[in-house]
């Protein structure tokens, strides 16, 4: 697959935030075939006369999020001022598709598109997220804001989550930082990864598997050593997450995982915004390195 050439890119509305500037974006893309809009936070570092490409960090968020959740519920920008670290927020999913259904369901269409390329009508034309975060926006980044592009990073959040650990597997080397809070991390064993991938990938099982962290690490995949956070509290734990089973994955394949239980914490924000920190250090340590 090949790069898609980066579109001209919109602002719709930039705000200073802890001595950088959080903006908000719009662009015609060419691996969706639709406008995407992003979020971007430019740390200090990247900003005046003294500006220096800096390291980016990839947010990709769950399910009914959208660019702007992160950037407004997380917290997250005081530490990467501190830091220097670029935040990037893509969109969860193609929006205004006109194709029907696509907002029947909160976990599956718009705002769900679970980071992978759909194969399946009438949701493979624009569905394709996976190409939209590794093919297209490292380029779009690259020609629009102060990027280091050899320091790139990834994490997210339950979906989001599922995207980061999976995008990494799937792509060795393109990220050097990886982390995820609350990932959806074995999708095959639960109702959310059933419904999204026999409705984007279809009834082929082989394929679900090149898009399930667990199974990927089972067949030989590998990356940068992992992050999580999961609080046992969370109401999706036991039916939807699944940590374990890709703890066990981890363990017999020698990935280095460390895996942080936080009793009390839901699945929301307050539980994004208590740990957001120690993942932006956990990613410092590599791309500042």
């Amino acid at each position: 697959m090949n790069a898609a050439a980066p579109e001209a890119l919109e602002v719709l509305s930039e705000h200073a935030c802890f001595g950088g500037v959080q903006g908000f974006y719009r662009h015609t893309s060419s691996a969706i075939g639709l406008p995407m809009r992003l979020g971007v936070y430019r740390p200090p570092q990247a900003l005046g006369a003294a500006a220096r490409p800096v390291p980016a960090l990839v947010y990709l968020a769950g399910l009914t999020c959208n660019e702007e959740t992160f950037a407004i519920k997380a917290g997250a920008q005081r530490v990467a001022a501190e830091l220097g670290l670029m935040l990037v927020t893509p969109d969860t999913s193609p929006r205004g598709t006109g194709v029907e259904g696509a907002d029947a369901a909160w976990d599956f269409g718009t705002a769900a598109g679970f980071y992978l390329d759909a194969t399946q009508a009438p949701w493979a034309t624009h569905w394709r997220m996976e190409s939209y975060i590794v093919q297209e926006l490292p380029a779009l980044l690259s020609l629009h804001f102060p990027l280091q592009a050899d320091a790139l990073g990834v994490f997210g959040h339950s979906m989001g989550g599922h995207g980061a650990l999976t995008l990494a597997l799937r792509h060795p080397g393109m990220f050097r930082s990886v982390s995820a809070l609350a990932p959806i991390a074995a999708p095959m064993q639960c109702p959310w990864g059933v419904k999204a991938f026999s409705g984007y990938l279809g009834d082929d099982r082989a394929a679900w598997a090149a898009h399930d962290a667990t199974e990927l690490v089972k067949a030989g995949a590998r990356t940068a050593p992992l992050r999580i956070d999961q609080g046992e509290a969370d109401k999706f734990l036991a039916e939807q997450l699944h940590p374990h089973q890709f703890e066990a994955a981890c363990r017999d394949a020698g990935q280095p995982l460390q895996l942080h239980r936080h009793a009390g914490f839901d699945h929301g924000y307050y539980f994004i915004s208590t740990f957001v920190e120690a993942h932006l250090r956990h990613h410092a340590a590599t791309l500042l390195g």
